[in-house]
Parts: structure tokens; sequence; C-alpha cells
């Protein structure tokens, strides 16, 4: 069974967790500050890939941003690509500085 977590530290770093069972599967680098989520880099496990747990942290941390009203800024390349591939489901959060 799969679930997400999103844990943040005092000081606005974090991470999307993934776990699988009980075992973390995956995790995406983040930190929030201001009315800005700022995703550095998302890692899923040699043994979780191929699975779209990259996707799956990609939606938390998208419903993330959408519940506390957050743009995001994808400095990840694979949470920017996904932005870029599926633009219009995005719109609505992605800080958009390539423009």
């Amino acid at each position: 069974m799969e679930r997400t977590a999103v844990v943040l530290q005092d000081n606005g770093f974090g991470e999307t967790l993934l776990f699988s069972d009980d075992a973390i599967a995956g995790k995406m680098d983040i930190s929030v500050a201001d009315n800005l989520l700022t995703v550095y880099h998302t890692e899923v496990g040699d043994a979780y890939g191929g699975k779209g747990y990259g996707k799956i942290l990609l939606q938390a941390m998208v419903d993330y941003a959408r519940t506390n009203k957050l743009k995001v800024r994808p400095l990840c390349p694979f949470v920017h690509a996904q932005f870029k591939r599926h633009e219009s489901d995005y719109q609505d959060i992605w800080l958009r500085e390539d423009a």
C-alpha cells in the first residue's frame, strides 16, 4: 500500500515522501517560503523504479501546493519536464520563469 506525506521543518525545507508499505520508496526535496513551493530533486529507489512512483510524488506535491494556495518553482528536471509536457494541468500553480 502506497501513501505520501509532506514533511516540512521549521526553516521551510522538507520533503514529499512516498511510502510503499512501511518503507520509503521515494522522495521529493522541497522548500516552502512565503507563497512559493520550490522543488529541487525527485528520487525513487532502484527497487521501486518503473512503477509510476515519480508521478505519485508529483501529484502529492501538486495537491499540497493547491491546498495551500502556493505557486511552484520546478527546479527539479523531472518536475519541470512534467510541467512542460502537461502545461494545462499545472498552469494554475506553475511559477513560469522561462517565459
